[in-house]
């Protein structure tokens, strides 16, 4: 429903994200960034749960369109945050890392703006999942990323929003992972959690599984928490 009715799915999606984090999180009174996260939806249920709200996105056209409020947000690169270093309480992001064309680099710049302490949240979908493709799959894990898109311009008279190699990209959770441990390495981060976001609890060892978690985890999720750098 994200396209056909985004109001119901990201209002739904905003709920879910806060009672998700705030397992994590003390979000009263804390500074949360949401790095690509639609106006609006999020704010307001961040805001229920006592938190000050920052969103970070390139482009906000969509969701103002669908009549979200746009205001506390600011236009930016998930990539390059225009955010003081340390400043944050929780960093956020929600199925926006496989829109990244580099996505060490977003997790490096959400490291480098939460505080000591702080925790940093990233969810998104690996491309080998059946969601992978977005609206395009899951024929993309059958006819690849430029199939699946020349299928649904046949069907449907149109570009899909989320093109591969231009808004969509193909991340898999072992790239993700690789980063976390060398950011472990570095210690800059520990790493708090690994879960399959959508699953219910007994399936949580999913995300454990290389290969598996390729493919069954639909939202692949790593939550941290910032610690000192070593001088």
């Amino acid at each position: 429903m994200e396209q056909t009715d985004p109001d119901r799915f990201y209002s739904v999606l905003a709920g879910d994200s806060v009672r998700q984090l705030a397992s994590y999180a003390d979000l009263d009174g804390a500074r949360v960034l949401d790095v690509g996260g639609g106006p609006g939806y999020f704010g307001t249920e961040f805001a229920k749960a006592g938190a000050t709200y920052h969103g970070i996105d390139p482009a906000v056209g969509d969701f103002a369109a669908a009549g979200a409020e746009v205001c506390g947000m600011v236009r930016g690169s998930g990539t390059a945050l225009p955010i003081r270093t340390g400043s944050i309480d929780v960093c956020y992001s929600s199925n926006v890392l496989e829109h990244v064309a580099d996505p060490e680099a977003m997790l490096d710049e959400m490291v480098r703006v939460t505080r000591p302490g702080g925790i940093v949240y990233v969810s998104y979908t690996p491309w080998l999942s059946p969601h992978g493709g977005h609206e395009t799959g899951p024929w993309h894990l059958l006819l690849g990323g430029a199939g699946a898109r020349r299928r649904y311009v046949r069907r449907n008279g149109k570009e899909p929003k989320n093109r591969i190699g231009e808004t969509l990209f193909a991340i898999s959770a072992a790239r993700s992972m690789r980063w976390a441990r060398a950011a472990r390495r570095a210690g800059d981060v520990a790493v708090v959690d690994v879960l399959p976001r959508y699953h219910p609890g007994w399936a949580c060892w999913v995300a454990r599984v290389p290969l598996l978690r390729e493919a069954l985890t639909w939202n692949f999720t790593i939550v941290l928490r910032r610690i000192e750098t070593s001088e």
